[in-house]
């Protein structure tokens, strides 16, 4: 699942849409497919800011700093995702699954503010 922030600084997950549900493969497909042929991407950056894993080793988390830019191929408009983004994990028949992953968000704005 995406729960997916409205913008960068909406922290309040009140205010988020769930932009995609539990995993499909055909629909998922489809959906990637038609950002793919609707868009060239420009960029595609990623740093790892974290990993933890469970105690008991079937569980964990990736914080990811993201900044990837697409522009679309109809009217040459951008679309940036930028910020910092969490990615969840299972472990499942031996094997780690992404469970669901937040959207972007930039935490610079609020540094300062306890």
């Amino acid at each position: 699942m995406w729960p997916w922030p409205r913008s960068y600084t909406t922290h309040d997950p009140v205010e988020w849409t769930l932009v995609q549900g539990r995993f499909d493969a055909d629909r998922w497909g489809r959906d990637w497919q038609d950002l793919f042929d609707s868009h060239v991407l420009v960029h595609n950056r990623r740093q790892i800011a974290r990993i933890e894993v469970s105690k008991e080793g079937d569980g964990a988390f990736g914080v990811v700093d993201i900044d990837t830019l697409w522009r679309s191929r109809i009217d040459c408009s951008e679309s940036h995702w930028m910020g910092r983004t969490c990615k969840v994990y299972a472990l499942v028949e031996g094997e780690w699954k992404m469970t669901m992953q937040t959207g972007a968000l930039r935490y610079d704005d609020r540094r300062g503010s306890d």
